[in-house]
């Protein structure tokens, strides 16, 4: 409890149990904490997930022992892919009591370990229930001195990482019975560390100026990114260079009337034309730089995997995928400072790149709009509808597989923003994750959803942290 007050972790989502009671009693009965009840774990995870996802601090979660740990699983995987901060916390039972065949005990020690930023499995206070273990166990048990120590070194090493890599990290704390004996104040002095500090990174940018004042053909992917990631002035110099064409997506909450959304929509009707290998080489890339999280067209993804460009340079952020199989060089600095570099260069030469790009465009524009007006209701016209009924400077949540699919179809205005659980793209916990960031946003948050992803997570409506101005919309089409 101390550590996370000393990180800063204020709130906490608790799902009720007796192993953990201890710690629940610790941070439901300090003022610092805010703290939210969510019986259902698999929900309360999806829940402190969208509340970490708007905040961008870590947000603790706290379970009893055994599977209840379990149905943390769907968001921590979703937190670690999609870089969102979340504390862990679970009660666990004495080592000495794990495979002996006592209840609601599994083996938690290291249970994520391929899908967290790091385990820190705490050793048990020794100055509590010494007798029995003294009794039960016939190894040498540690001096307290030495566990506090150990202790503090795994916090300490697991809040940084969850502070600074942007990672779910897991602390599993053993506790012995009685579990609700309380004690006047608290005894423990945690040795508790400054948080370190990010190493500066400084990037020789001669052969990336070079390459980008030579090749007349740069495409920049935009997949999930944060509100505001890019100032007015580098959205600005993107937009304005005839050799740049930016490709957004819904969840890209990147805006300029020369950015090319709905990748798709123009992707797919070149596939069709019986010339398209000589258009798709005349679109393909020299350079392709991309920004944020995941990408959901695969249509983009097919298109680069088959045109590969020259170079890939992903900017800023943690990590850097190799999606088109065309070796990517990760450029460790945030892209203001990359693109701001690049912006004194001066431009290439005469180049039909963004003009061959808008060509495209504007034909599938004319398309789309003919081909509204004489289709009937179907789920393309409700979301053709439900894209331009969305109340300005709102938050717009989007649950998975059809939803964002649909959604990336169409315009929505600028001054939404927009959010999905693009890491790992599962339908599970759009609700929850939707009612979690509409509990910390000051905007009004609309989710839409389809019937099987809102039916699967519908346990997130079981809680009273539900504010007034949430909506849901679903679609209902039957399971498709």
């Amino acid at each position: 409890m101390l550590h996370c007050m000393a990180r800063g972790i204020k709130n906490v989502v608790i799902s009720p149990g007796s192993r953990n009671a201890p710690l629940t009693i610790s941070f439901t009965e300090h003022s610092y904490f805010e703290c939210y009840s969510i019986v259902d774990e698999r929900c309360a995870a999806f829940f402190a997930m969208g509340m970490a996802q708007q905040l961008k601090t870590p947000v603790a979660l706290l379970c009893t022992s055994g599977s209840a740990l379990l149905n943390y699983y769907p968001a921590i995987a979703e937190a670690y892919y999609s870089r969102i901060p979340l504390v862990v916390i679970s009660a666990d039972r004495p080592a000495y009591k794990i495979d002996i065949g006592d209840g609601q005990t599994i083996r938690q020690k290291n249970i994520f370990a391929n899908h967290i930023g790091y385990s820190a499995n705490l050793m048990q206070d020794t100055d509590h229930a010494y007798a029995e273990w003294k009794d039960l166990v016939s190894d040498s048990i540690p001096s307290q001195e030495a566990v506090q120590a150990y202790n503090d070194n795994e916090l300490n090493s697991a809040l940084d990482i969850c502070m600074l890599e942007k990672l779910p990290i897991h602390l599993n704390v053993p506790f012995e019975e009685p579990l609700y004996n309380k004690i006047p104040h608290t005894v423990v002095n945690p040795d508790i560390s400054p948080l370190k500090r990010e190493a500066s990174i400084k990037v020789d940018m001669g052969h990336f100026e070079e390459s980008w004042q030579k090749h007349p053909r740069k495409l920049v992917l935009v997949g999930v990114l944060s509100p505001h990631f890019l100032n007015a002035e580098m959205v600005n110099f993107l937009g304005g260079d005839p050799s740049v064409v930016v490709l957004t997506e819904t969840t890209s909450n990147l805006h300029h009337a020369n950015f090319f959304p709905s990748i798709d929509s123009i992707v797919a009707p070149v596939e069709k034309q019986s010339d398209r290998e000589i258009v798709f080489e005349k679109l393909g890339p020299d350079i392709l730089i991309t920004l944020g999280g995941m990408v959901v067209s695969k249509k983009v993804k097919a298109f680069l995997r088959k045109y590969k460009p020259k170079e890939h340079w992903h900017i800023g952020g943690h990590m850097a995928h190799d999606t088109f199989f065309a070796g990517v060089q990760h450029i460790k600095i945030p892209p203001s400072d990359f693109f701001g570099n690049l912006e004194k260069m001066p431009t290439v030469g005469k180049t039909s790149y963004f003009d061959r790009w808008k060509s495209h465009k504007e034909r599938y524009k004319s398309a789309r709009r003919e081909y509204l007006d004489r289709i009937g209701f179907s789920d393309f016209k409700a979301y053709s509808i439900l894209s331009k009924q969305l109340p300005r400077d709102s938050q717009l949540q989007l649950a998975n597989s059809s939803t964002i699919r649909y959604m990336q179809l169409f315009d929505i205005d600028s001054s939404i923003q927009v959010f999905c659980n693009r890491g790992t793209s599962g339908i599970d916990g759009s609700v929850s994750t939707a009612i979690g960031a509409a509990v910390v946003s000051q905007r009004p948050t609309v989710l839409i959803t389809g019937d099987l992803s809102f039916f699967y997570d519908s346990n997130a409506l079981w809680n009273a942290h539900i504010p007034a101005s949430f909506r849901i919309v679903l679609i209902n089409n039957g399971g498709g």
